[in-house]
């Protein structure tokens, strides 16, 4: 199958398209027929081998781990998933390897839920790192409910833009920092933006002057500190940028895979509570492209990368032939 990989750590350079090994099919796991994958600052991280320490590589590396696609084979202990069944996923296992940057992943059942009826592939997509992110923070760490005052940062970009819209649902009032142009677009999500840079905390204060009762680090560094000074009594603080969070007394997160956490996330987004706003999109033999302009960090929502299957069907057929003559 065709699809981008990596052989060593490095920069966009060392991402290269083309025939990439099939995925194995364990008991466990379902072969998704891939039709968008999200492009979310750990794939990059885990490229430029930041986060080797952690995780495993096993070369050559097909990155990636979110996926929306169609079922195609379920494994031999599935019942939850159907040939045909259109899924979402986020698709990390505890090694970097067989990602979703390709024409098809193996992905296990615990990592997937059934794809949003009224979202596009890749809307989709864009949904379940960010969403299971922003959830689990808000739900399992922050707390956070009717009547809290929330403090998130990047909140235009991918985790923050549905942490804004997860918090509202439950009732909270929202303060999101992002750049002036992406504050029309907050306003529209139900939070009340205001710009980076100097003098942010003392912004925030001019909204908030008792402190806010969460903040959410999406950032790390000087985000970081600001958010532990503009906390009120008791309040929580979680970063899943800087660990250093840890010594202002709050908790640094990592998303897990949850199929029950990302079926609640798919009802939200049907019951229009949530929903991804994909920035750009590119195929897949352009995903360094998407990389690249991911790494610049401006983002507003999503960059996802989609695979085009009548072209990737006309391209199989063409390397059939080609392999044909040449015997």
């Amino acid at each position: 199958m065709k699809g981008i990989s990596y052989s060593r750590y490095g920069g966009p350079e060392v991402l290269a398209y083309g025939e990439v090994r099939d995925p194995k099919v364990g008991p466990d796991a379902v072969l998704v027929k891939v039709c968008a994958a999200a492009v979310n600052p750990v794939d990059w991280k885990c490229r430029e081998g930041h986060l080797d320490s952690l995780l495993d590589a096993v070369f050559p590396v097909v990155p990636g781990w979110d996926v929306s696609g169609v079922v195609v084979q379920p494994g031999a202990s599935v019942t939850e998933f159907a040939v045909g069944d259109e899924v979402i996923g986020y698709v990390r296992e505890d090694f970097l390897g067989r990602g979703t940057f390709a024409e098809y992943v193996a992905a296990p059942v615990r990592t997937l839920a059934r794809k949003p009826r009224n979202a596009s592939f890749a809307e989709a997509a864009g949904l379940p790192l960010t969403g299971l992110t922003a959830y689990q923070v808000l739900h399992r760490v922050l707390g956070v409910g009717r009547g809290d005052t929330v403090l998130v940062h990047a909140a235009a970009g991918g985790v923050g833009s549905i942490a804004v819209q997860l918090a509202r649902n439950l009732g909270a009032r929202v303060i999101g920092t992002a750049s002036p142009a992406h504050h029309d677009y907050l306003r529209g999500l139900g939070c009340e933006p205001v710009a980076y840079g100097e003098g942010l905390a003392e912004r925030v204060r001019g909204l908030a002057p008792e402190g806010v009762d969460a903040a959410f680090d999406t950032v790390g560094g000087e985000a970081l500190a600001v958010s532990a000074q503009l906390l009120a009594p008791e309040g929580r603080l979680a970063s899943i940028a800087d660990a250093d969070v840890v010594g202002y007394g709050g908790r640094h997160y990592w998303a897990r895979p949850d199929a029950g956490d990302l079926l609640r996330l798919t009802e939200l987004v049907e019951q229009g509570v949530v929903s991804v706003h994909v920035s750009r999109t590119f195929p897949l033999d352009r995903a360094a492209e998407a990389y690249r302009l991911n790494e610049e960090g401006r983002t507003r929502g999503k960059i996802v990368v989609v695979v085009d299957w009548q072209d990737a069907e006309a391209e199989a057929e063409a390397d059939a032939e080609a392999e044909a003559d040449g015997h």
